[in-house]
């Protein structure tokens, strides 16, 4: 998981204008990345961090899955099965920003 969220980063940031899901991505990672140092100044308990979080990162969580959504219908795909795939896509992100907020908070 170490080297896939650099990677994944990584691929977010060299996305062209033109691909609105991979700029939509880069949006959605910066904005949730952003969110670490203000939790931790504020102390924030892990469940005031993910809230917090998701409140501020709405729009631009919004504009990632439709992107992805419009992407996946684009290529074949139900609304089921495309909106099950920006869960998924969504959740990553969320996962990988809530497991280095608790790592900064760890003691010691």
């Amino acid at each position: 998981m170490i080297f896939i969220a650099p990677l994944m980063l990584l691929a977010a940031a060299a996305a062209p204008a033109s691909d609105p899901v991979g700029a939509g991505r880069k949006a959605y990672s910066q904005c949730l990345s952003a969110q670490i140092q203000p939790g931790l100044e504020k102390k924030l308990t892990l469940g005031d961090f993910q809230s917090d979080m998701k409140k501020t990162c709405a729009a631009k969580e919004a504009t990632f899955r439709a992107a992805i959504v419009a992407a996946d219908k684009a290529d074949g795909m139900s609304e089921k099965a495309a909106q099950a795939d920006a869960d998924d896509q969504i959740a990553e992100y969320v996962d990988k920003i809530t497991a280095e907020y608790e790592d900064y908070n760890k003691p010691g």
